[in-house]
């Protein structure tokens, strides 16, 4: 299953227009682009084994101004790549073999599950920033 990412052609340069409009317009859309980034953390963590939690509560919502991002893992749980993945994982004190799943068993089908929901939330989330900057929007 490959769907596309979704694009927004021209944001880098809207990013630098707005920065030059006001410097504080373009952190907008990095929250336009945490909004729908949240909508796949919301949806990826409950499909999650709960053991200890920490594997849910690192799926988070981390983008930038160009880019939707969605981390999975961290410090406290570095077993997340294995879990969502699988893979060998055959070094003593570390978890069995876990058979390999090319596209994720979490993030990524969450992501395909409420693709749409993502791009109509970055849409919206792009033109209030729009509208907010004092621009006119089609």
């Amino acid at each position: 299953m490959e769907i596309e990412p979704i694009r927004v052609e021209g944001l880098a340069q809207f990013n630098r227009a707005l920065r030059k409009l006001d410097a504080e317009a373009p952190k907008g859309l990095r929250l336009a682009h945490n909004a729908a980034a949240n909508i796949v953390v919301d949806t990826a963590r409950p499909k999650m084994p709960k053991l200890s939690g920490r594997a849910r509560a690192s799926v988070k919502a981390r983008s930038t101004r160009t880019a939707t991002r969605v981390s999975a893992g961290s410090n406290r749980a570095a077993y997340v790549p294995w879990l969502d993945y699988g893979g060998e994982g055959r070094v003593k004190g570390r978890p069995p073999k876990r058979e390999f799943k090319k596209g994720g068993r979490y993030v990524y089908p969450s992501f395909y599950e409420k693709r749409d929901e993502v791009q109509a939330e970055l849409e919206r989330g792009l033109l209030t920033v729009v509208r907010s900057a004092g621009l006119d929007a089609d």
